[in-house]
């Protein structure tokens, strides 16, 4: 039985690490391998590569200064720090925070935590479009609101929220601004000075770079208690000793997506717009998840709404032709429950579970993109002549 061609549509969960990248960190795992805390000359090569990595760091998001720039283990570990550590430093004994609906779990959760330690929490809803407009953030806002928190670009739906007016609007009531940009970093132009925010959460693993590393961006500054305490290291921002491989890993990935921005995000976003319009064209009761204009999507990523069919089912049949896509978010995909960014946006839940995220990255072709419409039709159509309620609920009508 020949092999079916594997073909990897899952960029937004994790990418590969790219062989540059790899060669980039091999000295420091075998030969350099030093604790950058160490005052011998081997710890001291370590810290000199390390610091070198976060001046280059610094430079690609444009922060001001190196020390801005606190490493991490993940961008969990950063959207966690930001939350936690800023609301700690500037309001330690409570006050309002707003988050928005569809934020990632890594902010969902901390969000949660600070209502049970007393904070009030806003869970800001996006409108239908997939975009947190400005005058909804404003209606929010109150005179004791201490942080926001609304992601750059939706990890699930792919739509870019307005960071720049967003974050200007809460500097205007007196509030603190974070990002979550770990799925736009590289990809877009992100620009912490520009943008106008006070901290940024990053993932080295969404960028060609090693799982187990990330960053945080905070604003000469801004308020911020350290959550995980030890030795000091990281300015004492963050305790622990350093991961110097993944560090120069994330900083060379970084690197080789802004050189090839300019040319990889349009290639990508007309890859999308092709298996976009393929699939809707093929598929009747099928559409994107938001109608927003493409200039406020993501360039890699294209979600769908096929109605009348499970989601689940879907990228189960894919896989078993060599196909690798998500339904709803990596993170949460063990979970039968709706999307609670689709369930945000006002989607039914009954089409929610029809959900799937396509998303596309350095490796995909076009050839990839026609096996993919060539395969996906005939799967749908099949499921949807196995469901009992697939004609009585969407046969003659759409959503």
């Amino acid at each position: 039985m020949d092999t079916p061609r594997r073909i990897y549509f899952d960029y937004a969960a994790t990418t590969p690490v790219d062989k540059r990248v790899m060669d980039a960190m091999m000295p420091y795992f075998m030969e350099e391998y030093g604790n950058a805390n160490s005052l011998y000359a081997l710890g001291r090569d370590a810290y000199r590569a390390l610091e070198d990595a976060r001046e280059r760091f610094a430079k690609g998001i444009g922060a001001t200064h190196p020390n801005e720039i606190t490493f991490t283990g993940c961008g969990t570990e950063s959207d966690n720090a930001a939350l936690l550590g800023i609301t700690a430093r500037k309001s330690p004994k409570g006050g309002h925070v707003i988050v928005s609906k569809f934020e990632h779990h890594a902010i969902l959760e901390p969000a949660h935590l600070l209502e049970k330690r007393g904070y009030e929490v806003t869970y800001l809803g996006p409108r239908e479009d997939g975009i947190i407009h400005v005058e909804d953030l404003v209606a929010a806002l109150r005179d004791d609101t201490v942080l926001v928190s609304i992601m750059h670009g939706n990890n699930e739906i792919g739509t870019i929220q307005p960071i720049k007016e967003l974050a200007a609007a809460a500097h205007q009531r007196g509030a603190l601004f974070h990002t979550d940009g770990a799925q736009t970093l590289g990809k877009i132009p992100f620009d912490v000075a520009e943008l106008g925010v006070d901290a940024a959460s990053f993932s080295g693993h969404k960028i060609y770079g090693p799982k187990g590393v990330g960053a945080l961006y905070l604003k000469r500054g801004t308020p911020f208690e350290p959550q995980i305490l030890g030795g000091g290291q990281e300015s004492k921002k963050r305790s622990g000793t350093q991961n110097v491989p993944g560090v120069v890993g994330f900083t060379k990935a970084l690197e080789l997506m802004l050189e090839d921005q300019a040319e990889e995000s349009p290639r990508l976003a007309a890859l999308r717009e092709k298996l976009t319009s393929g699939v809707i064209e093929r598929l009747e009761n099928t559409e994107q998840s938001t109608d927003v204009d493409p200039a406020h999507r993501m360039p890699n990523i294209a979600s769908l709404l096929i109605k009348g069919v499970e989601g689940e089912a879907m990228l189960l049949q894919l896989d078993n032709l060599g196909i690798a896509v998500s339904t709803g978010s990596a993170c949460s995909s063990g979970s039968l429950e709706p999307s609670h960014v689709l369930l945000s946006i006002g989607c039914p839940p009954e089409i929610a579970h029809g959900s799937l995220r396509v998303s596309m990255g350095r490796f995909t072709t076009e050839t990839d993109v026609d096996y993919f419409l060539e395969v996906l039709p005939p799967i749908v159509e099949r499921l949807r002549s196995m469901s009992p309620v697939y004609d009585r609920m969407f046969g003659s009508s759409a959503r």
